[in-house]
């Protein structure tokens, strides 16, 4: 008379603990992507809120708007600057260059509020009336992307530029006449 097996064998309990590791390493690899995922998430939400900021800034002062074209790239600098002597365009990307250092937020000393070394870009893209500006505002990604299109920020993240992260919008200033035969603008 054969003798019947009762309960589980030593292979199916192996076989069983191989599948649960599989699952749980899944699983971290899973977390470590969505880390990563919400960290450039994070900084893409601080850009979208500096570039909104200039590009206010811009259009609340249209009658000096050529004064906030930029030379160089603001955001550069290693320390917050005092913009308090500074007035008119100067101060305003004074204020937008501390913004891009994280000056906005700080916790326990440290600048948080900003993207990885941010950088921002002020252009005049059309010389013609109306008045065009490109705003630009780049960063140090996490992970390789695509590399972005505008020339802000260029070789300032390493020789693979798909980790340079960048948002642009363009600023468009409209131009009333004064009359047909003068042709002289007259902005609100």
């Amino acid at each position: 008379m054969l003798n019947r097996q009762s309960g589980t064998s030593m292979v199916e309990v192996l076989v069983s603990i191989v599948i649960v590791v599989l699952g749980l390493l899944g699983l971290a690899g899973l977390q470590s992507h969505a880390a990563l995922a919400q960290a450039e998430a994070f900084q893409r939400a601080q850009a979208i809120v500096l570039l909104q900021d200039m590009t206010d800034r811009i259009n609340a002062n249209r009658n000096y708007a050529e004064a906030f074209v930029t030379a160089t790239e603001l955001g550069t600098g290693l320390t917050i600057e005092d913009c308090t002597a500074k007035t008119g365009a100067e101060r305003e990307k004074c204020e937008w260059s501390n913004a891009l250092l994280g000056a906005s937020e700080s916790a326990g000393g440290v600048k948080v509020g900003a993207m990885t070394d941010a950088r921002g870009c002020i252009t005049r893209t059309v010389a013609a009336k109306p008045q065009e500006y490109e705003v630009a505002v780049v960063w140090q990604g996490v992970t390789p992307s695509k590399a972005p299109g505008t020339t802000c920020g260029q070789t300032r993240y390493g020789s693979d530029e798909r980790f340079r992260r960048a948002l642009v919008t363009t600023v468009r200033i409209a131009c009333l006449y004064n009359n047909s035969t003068t042709g002289v603008c007259l902005y609100p």
